[in-house]
């Protein structure tokens, strides 16, 4: 039976955009490559070959879908590419994006890293005047806001779509002359651009730049729209978005999901987690013999934490990399052969040592508590678990994979005490929201705390939720607590 790791927050989606090179495809797909983190579950590119686009997609990892034979067949001088972890919609090959139709006004494509807060009641009114949807993604109904706009004119057509929709949302789109980048006014998500020579490319994270050699320029700011044609850039910020807007950059990309070679929201994704491992050795100071961090997204916080603290970094736990996202296991009881095919321990090392353990986030904390019950079953003398970010307590409508309360372990338990004692640790620390928005560039109310605090800077709709577009198919309400 496959199965999946539900103890850890899913990844968004990642975007990568090429306009003007003959090897667009070829940078797309390494564009993609080096953003695999954030989606493993499908991916696809378009290109624009002279006007015409053509999309190649499919489920699984970039270097399963595509190969050089594809990729030489899908010829242009752009291209724009996606690889998702399903936030809105079910992972199958129908919900694959860039989504790509021919209309009234030609060719259009988009992909889509977010989640949109209004999209059932979206779909119900497009729907009832005559929409009929292909996919149970939000991301289309922005294409037929777009094909609904009265306006043959792209930037009133896109304007038109973006005055509809609420939420998260960075964009690609592409047409037959255009590449464009959108961001939404709040910033949830991050984009940034690129230059290659006289070639301009945007992407989720600046490491897809590095990987094919491109000059970071700068971030797309929120509320910001990009236009790339033949005739160069052109940058537009709709005013009703200027206007004494605060923004809600996602914490989370700094604390699990991006790389800690890439900048965003302006600063080295490894630079601030170092910051949040040494504030949280200032909260929660332990005596023990080594810091060892939890692969691969603990060592940055983890490195800081031993800085700062004076305990020696160690190496206990060993990450197999090989292990994707599901594992064929003999026997459902078999509930932590998963944790151990994925990560090892070193027993030598840790047998009669006190430990502390830095991980980046505990979300439903059944990982976390066979980690540590095989920790005990190697001799460790003691465990210190310590978290670089608060308890996650809310739910998340902005593309972060856990809509229920109930999921979360810090709402299941009343008290930090109770689930110390669930897990099995002698003490548990989590970093304070204090402690780390002290360690952002930004004011703290330009980031979005949410998931901690419950305060959401745009609310959503009661029937919000993964599957609320199938399930109102079907003809069934979704209710998210």
């Amino acid at each position: 039976m496959a199965r999946k790791n539900k103890d850890l927050p899913r990844e968004y989606c990642g975007l990568f955009g090429i306009f003007n090179t003959k090897q667009a495809s070829w940078l797309t797909y390494l564009g993609l490559y080096a953003q695999q983190h954030r989606g493993q579950e499908a991916c696809g590119i378009v290109v624009n070959n002279q006007g015409a686009l053509t999309l190649q997609r499919g489920m699984g990892l970039v270097n399963d879908v595509f190969n050089e034979p594809i990729l030489n067949k899908l010829k242009g001088r752009a291209a724009i590419g996606h690889v998702r972890y399903s936030t809105t919609g079910s992972s199958v090959l129908k919900n694959t994006q860039p989504l790509l139709i021919d209309y009234a006004k030609g060719s259009l494509c988009i992909a889509h890293n977010g989640n949109l807060v209004n999209s059932t009641e979206l779909r119900q009114h497009l729907e009832e005047t005559g929409s009929i949807f292909q996919t149970t993604t939000d991301s289309e109904i922005i294409i037929h806001l777009m094909a609904r706009g009265k306006s043959r004119n792209l930037d009133e057509s896109l304007l038109y779509a973006l005055q509809k929709i609420r939420g998260a949302y960075s964009l690609l789109l592409m047409d037959n002359r255009n590449l464009i980048g959108v961001r939404d006014p709040w910033g949830f998500r991050p984009l940034a651009l690129g230059k290659l020579g006289n070639s301009w490319c945007l992407a989720s994270e600046t490491c897809a730049f590095d990987l094919i050699g491109a000059r970071y320029v700068r971030p797309v700011d929120p509320g910001e729209i990009i236009f790339i044609n033949e005739n160069g850039l052109r940058s537009i910020r709709p005013k009703e978005w200027r206007v004494g807007h605060r923004h809600a950059h996602c914490i989370f990309e700094h604390v699990y999901f991006s790389r800690p070679d890439s900048s965003v929201f302006g600063e080295t994704v490894h630079t601030v987690r170092k910051k949040l491992g040494q504030q949280l050795a200032k909260e929660f100071p332990v005596k023990a013999d080594f810091v060892v961090p939890v692969p691969d997204s603990g060592y940055s916080a983890a490195l800081g934490y031993a800085q700062a603290s004076g305990i020696p970094l160690e190496m206990g736990i060993i990450r197999n990399h090989y292990v994707g996202r599901t594992f064929i296991q003999p026997a459902q009881d078999s509930r932590d052969l998963g944790v151990r095919v994925k990560f090892n321990l070193l027993k030598d090392i840790l047998r009669g040592k006190r430990i502390v353990i830095v991980d980046d986030s505990i979300v439903r904390g059944t990982t976390s508590k066979i980690r540590v019950r095989n920790l005990r079953k190697a001799g460790v003398k003691a465990v210190h678990l310590m978290i670089s970010c608060p308890p996650h307590r809310f739910p998340c409508y902005y593309g972060i994979d856990f809509h229920k309360s109930s999921e979360l372990i810090a709402n299941r338990y009343a008290s930090l005490d109770k689930i110390k004692e669930y897990l099995g640790v002698d003490s548990l620390g989590y970093l304070s929201l204090n402690g780390m928005l002290k360690c952002l560039k930004y004011s703290k109310t330009d980031y979005c705390t949410a998931c901690w605090t419950g305060k959401y800077p745009v609310m959503a709709e009661k029937s919000q939720g993964k599957f609320s577009l199938e399930a109102r198919c079907c003809g069934q309400g979704e209710t998210v607590k």
